[in-house]
């Protein structure tokens, strides 16, 4: 039996959208505590949590979605709507369903992005958040090497040749890693495809906003980053990330010096979260937080 129950939100444009839901202890055994909202990456999806989740759920109720497009979520017709704008709103509508007035969020790379603008858009709303290997800047090396593998539309006879494959693209990010990790990560970023064949967990259509995508002009995100100030805040960086500099960090913390920060040695784009450092600072964020 699992530890979590499979559950379904609408967007307001139609999309059935999936999330999993562990519910945490029963109530009668403690006061309630605040609930944590996790948001995956770009092509990841709600499975990218599955070591971290069952940890949290120890004390509080934890939900990660499948943003449209991912997972077992519904592909969108539209494929302009796959945008950071869209799944904020899209997270609106799960928070307005299920009575959530303040979470904690728990957001790897596009998620800890999509954290940061509801900060400008519900500040009152998020009591802690954890960035993971994500910040206002992004360094176009990292940029460049995430669009050119979304979209690809790969497939694979089995797990063995899909795992092979992750490690060729991201054995830099893990080093030295076993192939049972490679045929774990495998299992959270893919699925079994209608023909039989491994594929890619994610609608190849959410490559296309990007296609245009100027890797040496972002937007400020600064100003997102600072409307998080005031509430226990978590930084977690892989010290080979390509994406997140430690320059970015060092700067993130000068304007919001309460915030923790930890860099996970030997890790790259993006930490699992499981790490052990990682996860003991998760604990002490959700500990500040409540």
């Amino acid at each position: 039996m699992s530890d979590y129950e499979d559950r379904f939100w609408t967007s307001r444009d139609g999309v059935k959208l999936h999330f999993r839901d562990y519910a945490g202890p029963d109530s009668a055994e403690g006061p309630s505590r605040l609930p944590v909202v996790c948001l995956p990456g770009l092509t990841r999806n709600a499975r990218d949590f599955e070591l971290l989740a069952p940890h949290m759920a120890r004390s509080r109720r934890v939900l990660c979605p499948d943003m449209r497009g991912r997972g077992d979520s519904e592909y969108a017709k539209d494929s302009a709507s796959y945008n950071p704008v869209q799944y904020g709103e899209d997270l609106l509508v799960l928070l307005e369903q299920e009575g959530i007035d303040r979470f904690v969020a728990v957001g790897t790379s596009l998620g800890g992005m999509m954290t940061m603008g509801l900060a400008l858009t519900i500040p009152g709303r998020i009591a802690g958040a954890v960035l993971n290997d994500i910040g206002p800047v992004l360094e176009p090396e990292g940029l460049r090497r995430i669009l050119d593998y979304v979209g690809q539309g790969r497939n694979f006879p089995t797990w063995v040749h899909a795992a092979r494959a992750i490690e060729g693209t991201q054995g830099d990010a893990h080093p030295g890693q076993a192939l049972d990790f490679w045929i774990g990560r495998a299992k959270r970023l893919m699925a079994l495809g209608s023909n039989g064949r491994i594929v890619f967990d994610y609608d190849m259509k959410i490559a296309e906003p990007l296609a245009d995508l100027d890797v040496d002009s972002q937007a400020d995100l600064w100003p997102a980053w600072e409307a998080l100030a005031g509430r226990p805040l978590l930084v977690v960086r892989g010290a080979l990330s390509d994406l997140f500099s430690a320059q970015t960090l060092e700067e993130m913390l000068v304007r919001v010096p309460e915030a923790e920060a930890v860099t996970l040695a030997d890790v790259g784009h993006a930490p699992t979260l499981d790490e052990p450092e990682a996860v003991a600072a998760i604990d002490r964020l959700l500990a500040r937080a409540d």
